[in-house]
């Protein structure tokens, strides 16, 4: 622990740099456009007090920390001016580098060997330098080319400083700022830190490796180094080495020579990819991660931030990015809403008619213009603003889609994102349902039936006996009798198909014992034929509840 000389210099640092900006015009103009209010037209020429190298040089005095949440606004088009972009940038490449003696003494701690043991080769120099690592070329005994990111010396214990700091601030702030209570800033620093943190692991960023260049074997296109292992650990990772330049280097003269609109439709399948059938998606794909190599292929070489999904999540966002790629601003209201928490002061039908109007602005746009990211955070500021709570992955989506619309932009300005995600979201939604298929997922559906026709006879007993005592009660806020009734009979019709299904799958489960000259599949043909139509059964229950019931609902 810290003692409190250091505690109080590293409260002075935030508070000063805080008291320079909290009242500055960029800062106002920040917060405007985070909850969609923007500035008066005669602002839009405004020479803010604080230029964009000023602020640059104020993160890198603040520290490594201070830095990578510069690095994190850079990506950010959405809340600050393009001059401040540039340069915020630049802490992405214009960090100053550690001697090579101190990165020759954490390699050889954490090998556990003499560099000249381990490699080849190593330069001195490094290729890059950021500020939580840097990454020198190097050659293994092998004569394999690789890169070796090595950790900062310190810099574990002084991010953890700073983010006890900020966790105190932040709680500070949610405590007696209505604004920071608004924009759930707790939450926010909670999931920063948890980011921050998974970074200072390069065990894990090697696991990533590894399991997103697995999941994207099929594009031929994309390119994830693997790790080394046996040259990897918590503070130095050895990989693949993947030589290009940065995407924001492509030169004009190559964009107009190259069609690379075949590239932008593999990158954002890919993505797709990640986020609605795997669950598993890099989340920080902005220019500065991503490499274009001489063959016109891209390379995604940081994989330490990472976002998961889960099942219920992914299936949330196929529907999402469906109603979003097709405009529908009533329908992205109602699955936003679906996904959210609410309370007694969240503002439904305020946010449902912005949500509507949003994405009815928004029709039509190109790559060139940076919507869909843009919509999605802009959304999720909405939602705060609205006391609505949406899903921390809403947002990590949204910065996602904001990232790749910056790299789709920078290949071809007049791609269709919208129209790209409506097709690829179907092609892999029917790869999802087919996988879904396999025998496993089938008998697993087995055992939930068998559980529920094991307990349906106790459940309808509890029924009967509170009907029986005149217990039995029913809250219902609408007072439309005939919506009521037909509500009841549909909900009586299904139990009594849902118990047919689930019989037949009993059914048919015990004639599996039977043993029978008729076959398919190898396995009695009558069991299998029951299981057949209990699926057709339960596909088709399925489907009216899904999509009968949702036009149902859309109608009111």
């Amino acid at each position: 622990m810290s003692n409190t000389p250091e505690k109080f210099k590293r409260y002075y640092k935030f508070i000063s740099f805080m008291l320079k900006y909290w009242n500055s015009d960029l800062f106002r103009q920040t917060s405007s456009i985070a909850i969609n209010e923007g500035l008066p037209e005669d602002d839009e020429e405004h020479k803010f007090e604080q230029t964009p190298e000023e602020l640059v040089e104020d993160l890198k005095q603040m520290g490594p920390t201070y830095i990578k949440l510069g690095q994190l606004l850079s990506t950010r088009p959405d809340l600050l001016p393009d001059e401040y972009l540039k340069a915020l940038a630049n802490l992405q490449d214009n960090v100053s580098p550690v001697p090579f003696e101190e990165v020759k003494e954490i390699i050889e701690k954490e090998l556990g060997t003499k560099i000249s043991k381990a490699f080849n080769l190593f330069d001195e120099k490094p290729i890059a330098s950021a500020s939580i690592g840097q990454v020198h070329r190097a050659e293994l005994l092998s004569g394999k080319p690789v890169a070796v990111k090595v950790q900062r010396p310190g810099i574990q214990k002084k991010f953890i400083e700073d983010m006890d700091t900020l966790q105190e601030m932040t709680n500070l702030a949610v405590n007696h700022l209505e604004k920071a209570k608004t924009y759930a800033l707790d939450e926010v620093f909670a999931e920063l830190r948890r980011i921050l943190i998974n970074e200072l692991d390069y065990k894990k960023e090697a696991q990533n490796l590894i399991s997103l260049k697995r999941n994207l074997k099929d594009y031929e296109h994309l390119i994830i180094p693997a790790p080394v292992m046996d040259y990897s650990s918590t503070r130095v990772l050895t990989m693949e080495f993947v030589s290009g330049k940065k995407i924001t280097s492509l030169s004009p003269l190559r964009q107009l020579e190259n069609d690379f609109s075949e590239l932008v439709e593999e990158l954002v399948e890919a993505y797709l990819q990640q986020i609605i059938n795997d669950g598993f998606a890099h989340a920080d794909p902005h220019p500065g991660n991503i490499k274009f190599t001489q063959d016109n292929k891209i390379a995604l070489i940081d994989l330490g931030m990472v976002a998961r999904f889960t099942p219920q999540l992914q299936e949330n966002l196929i529907e999402l990015l469906l109603a979003l790629s097709n405009s529908n601003g009533q329908r992205t209201a109602h699955i936003l809403l679906k996904m959210s928490q609410t309370s007694e002061d969240s503002q439904k039908r305020e946010f449902a008619k912005t949500v509507s109007d949003v994405i009815m602005e928004s029709e039509n746009s190109l790559a060139k213009d940076l919507q869909t990211g843009k919509i999605l955070i802009q959304l999720n500021r909405l939602a705060l603003t609205t006391h609505i709570k949406l899903p921390v992955e809403i947002n990590i989506l949204g910065k996602i889609l904001l990232n790749l619309d910056q790299i789709v932009a920078m290949l071809d300005p007049e791609f269709n994102l919208r129209d790209a995600i409506k097709r690829n979201v179907t092609e892999i939604m029917r790869k999802k349902m087919l996988n879904e298929l396999k025998p496993e997922n089938f008998f697993s559906m087995l055992i939930e039936s068998k559980n529920l026709v094991e307990h349906m006879p106790e459940r309808m007993n509890r029924i009967s006996e509170k009907l029986a005592n005149d217990e039995f009660k029913i809250k219902i806020d609408a007072i439309d009798e005939k919506r009521v009734t037909d509500g009841f009979q549909k909900v009586a019709n299904r139990i009594t198909l849902g118990l047919i299904i689930a019989s037949m799958i009993i059914g048919a489960s015990m004639l599996m014992q039977v043993p029978s000259d008729f076959t398919i599949f190898g396995y009695p043909g009558l069991a299998i034929m029951f299981f057949l139509l209990a699926a057709a059964g339960g596909i088709f229950l399925s489907y009216v509840i899904v999509f009968r019931d949702e036009n149902l609902n859309n109608k009111n």
